[in-house]
């Protein structure tokens, strides 16, 4: 097989842009079929993904189900369902200044666009910004994750077998294949990853100009409220689903970190202590409810976090790991301080640590003092406090009593502020971030105003004025030259 390299790049860009050129990807027919295409492969191949991401994560297949397939399949239902009414011309009012006329606001599509996966969620992540891409009528080249070799296979394998191939097309690889892609000139580049990759993508870009979205990470924080009688069982249940409960803890909405009070923490530990044993055994290094650590270089990386002397003694649960088999067992860790390691990065992995306040009003300080986390929690039955978490703390999105559950709610964005991200997506926020707005103003030849032409007269200035105030009487007077 023939090493990918620039000029094939070039070769492939030149192909689908000669497709877009067509219109073939413009027409309504053609997105419909290939969304039903997508929407076939989904439900035919369920197995043989579940399989896949065994291969590459040993990942739950209740997780692959729930959190790739089941979503990918209502991300196809909705951009179905609602593609025409998308697709159709939004009108919008026009203005004094130029009546008698009418607008509208047209959805083109971008062209040919690259998106470029992530290995944790390998099949949500590619195809979720496909199916937004192939909705808005672009044409396509997917990039998935080499650290995810058995669902980059799989994927490279259906959309040849299901897909256009005219249109839509995979490119599999590392370092030097990515880099051959970054050097073509695309209509749009949507990324998925860390910040210092991002930075690569971005500075690529920017010497064609190309627009990107950045789907990034961040220390995404829950706050558990000590003083409004929460439902702690169901809270703690809550956090170790968006935390363990997700790729162990491998996910960039996964929760990062816990604030809480001094006096709470306490309590709040041993609820995460028996919830997690109840869910994963006495030996959660054997459960398969569990998955496994990507590859012994983020093991590494893990085991260094909690390795940090000045984190020391402050495990409180879990530390177990196995290197052989990439396992680290579900970890808590209580009143770390703000300068070890593991506060000052995305953990992406299955530790937890919790740090404590005297009021939990200084969680807000303590959030917003750090770079802007793509999701923030929080667990109260305080209206006060509800209201305060929305209007103090920036971050892609917030759940409130729950976590990682935006996700899944397509009339919501999805997508990351300040270092978490750039841009956003799902549902029709998928089919804008891949098209031009493009708009359209309708005139006929009548009411042809004089005004706009020379010479530039006192009488003119006096009725453009008037027309700036927007008042009918001072557009009279304008008229009979009255001041």
């Amino acid at each position: 097989m023939e090493k990918f390299n620039s000029e094939a790049g070039s070769i492939l860009v030149n192909e689908l842009n000669a497709t877009f050129g067509s219109g073939k990807t413009r027409i309504y027919e053609w997105r419909i079929s290939q969304l039903n295409q997508l929407f076939k492969l989904l439900n035919f191949h369920e197995q043989e993904i579940i399989d896949a991401l065994r291969n590459d994560l040993d990942k739950p297949p209740l997780e692959t189900v729930a959190y790739e397939i089941s979503m990918l399949k209502n991300s196809c239902k909705t951009a179905i369902k609602e593609l025409k009414h998308w697709m159709a011309p939004e009108k919008v009012k026009t203005s004094l200044t130029t009546f008698p006329s009418s607008a509208e606001i047209v959805s083109e599509p971008l062209g040919v666009v690259l998106v470029i996966s992530a290995w944790n969620y390998p099949f949500l992540l590619s195809l979720d910004p496909v199916i937004g891409a192939i909705a808005a009528g672009n044409a396509v080249v997917l990039k998935p994750s080499e650290l995810a070799p058995a669902t980059s296979s799989l994927l490279t394998k259906l959309l040849a077998e299901y897909m256009d191939n005219s249109s839509i097309r995979v490119v599999e690889g590392a370092v030097d294949e990515t880099s051959a892609l970054l050097q073509q000139k695309w209509d749009k580049i949507f990324y998925t990853g860390n910040g210092k990759v991002a930075r690569i993508v971005m500075a690529a870009a920017a010497k064609n100009l190309t627009p990107v979205v950045l789907e990034l990470g961040g220390k995404s924080p829950v706050i558990v409220d000590s003083n409004s009688n929460i439902n702690l069982q169901v809270a703690t249940r809550r956090i170790i689903a968006g935390k363990w409960g997700c790729n162990n803890g491998q996910a960039c909405i996964s929760p990062d970190y816990i604030i809480t009070t001094k006096d709470y923490a306490p309590k709040l530990v041993d609820s995460l202590k028996t919830e997690l044993e109840s869910f994963y055994g006495k030996n959660p290094l054997e459960s398969k409810d569990l998955s496994r650590i990507v590859n012994s270089n983020h093991f590494a990386r893990l085991s260094k976090l909690l390795d940090d002397d000045k984190v020391s003694g402050k495990t409180v649960y879990g530390g177990e790991k196995d290197e052989s088999k990439l396992r680290i067992s579900p970890t808590i860790l209580l009143d770390v301080p703000r300068d070890s390691l593991i506060m000052n990065e995305e953990i992406f992995g299955p530790l937890l640590p919790i740090i404590t306040v005297d009021k939990l009003e200084e969680s807000f300080d303590v959030i917003n003092s750090g770079p802007k986390p793509l999701a923030a929690y929080l667990f109260t039955n305080n209206k006060k406090l509800k209201e305060q978490f929305v209007k103090t703390i920036s971050a892609g999105g917030l759940v409130i009593n729950d976590t990682t559950l935006h996700l899944a709610v397509h009339t919501l964005p999805f997508g990351g502020v300040g270092d978490s991200g750039v841009g956003a997506y799902h549902g029709k926020f998928s089919f804008d971030a891949f098209s031009h707005k493009k708009a359209v103003l309708y005139r006929s030849f009548f009411g042809d105003a004089s005004i706009r032409y020379p010479p530039y007269t006192k009488t003119k200035m006096r009725f453009l004025k008037a027309l700036m105030t927007g008042g009918l009487l001072a557009i009279i007077n304008a008229i009979f030259g009255k001041s």
